[in-house]
């Protein structure tokens, strides 16, 4: 049995007279220290399952486990990063990061140098007193992903958290959280809707597609730990992840303009 056992799980909303069913009969297992990339295009129901994996959502029928218990809440053990970073604007980069190990009943001096920690190993040492609004977007997020981090939680769900970045920024976070997930061996649930965000972060990626929301296939990715987008071996996976989709090769070409 894997650390997260996903079983026949589905998931409707309805709305006066409409019905949308956001998951239907989605099975997954995941193993500890995983990177598992849930890619799809929207309303897939990538974030739905990303959600009730988390303990957000309860689903309608099926179950999921984590540790063989099903899930039913957020627990401090697994956390989530978001898009929107949710920092404190009047609180300083520092005391962000200690704010969950202070809920933890850390002790405020083992809390500051824990989030100094965390802090220079997404490589904002130098930024701690900083207010959030004096940070760039990257470096906010950056934040978040530090005081997610300091917690010490052995799952970390991560809902497209760069899909706000610009472009070169988003290549280096996607290099950083990479690293840092081998260094932490943490286990990462990533939702994304980029494909080659996806070939460049994941240990297998999760292929979804709508209406309903199911999982038409999984993808391993064997290219370690040191990834090389130009490389023969990368391109390989990526072209099966189009594949995968169904799309020509006009497509994706479009796909990168």
């Amino acid at each position: 049995m894997g650390l997260i056992e996903v079983k026949a799980v589905s998931k409707k909303y309805i709305q006066e007279e409409s019905e949308f069913r956001a998951l239907e009969n989605v099975s997954l297992s995941v193993e500890m220290g995983e990177f598992i990339c849930l890619l799809g295009p929207s309303g897939c129901g990538k974030t739905t399952l990303l959600n009730a994996a988390a303990g957000f959502e309860r689903v309608d029928t099926g179950s999921i486990l984590i540790d063989g218990k099903e899930v039913e809440n957020p627990t401090p053990d697994h956390v989530t990063v978001f898009q929107h970073y949710g920092l404190l604007p009047w609180k300083s980069v520092e005391k962000n990061v200690m704010m969950g190990l202070l809920a933890k009943k850390y002790k405020k001096q083992e809390a500051k140098e824990r989030a100094d920690s965390y802090l220079k190993l997404v490589g904002l040492e130098r930024f701690k007193k900083f207010k959030p609004s004096q940070l760039s977007g990257g470096m906010q997020q950056r934040v978040s992903i530090a005081r997610a981090l300091a917690v010490k939680p052995r799952i970390l769900f991560m809902d497209e958290p760069f899909a706000a970045l610009d472009a070169i920024t988003r290549l280096q976070m996607q290099d950083d959280i990479h690293r840092i997930a081998e260094k932490e061996k943490i286990t990462v649930i990533f939702v994304t809707h980029d494909i080659e965000e996806a070939v460049a972060l994941a240990d297998r990626i999760v292929v979804m597609t709508p209406n309903p929301g199911k999982i038409k296939t999984i993808i391993p990715v064997p290219l370690g730990k040191h990834r090389d987008r130009t490389s023969d071996d990368f391109l390989a996976v990526r072209d099966k992840v189009f594949d995968a989709f169904g799309m020509k090769e006009e497509d994706r070409i479009e796909y990168y303009l």
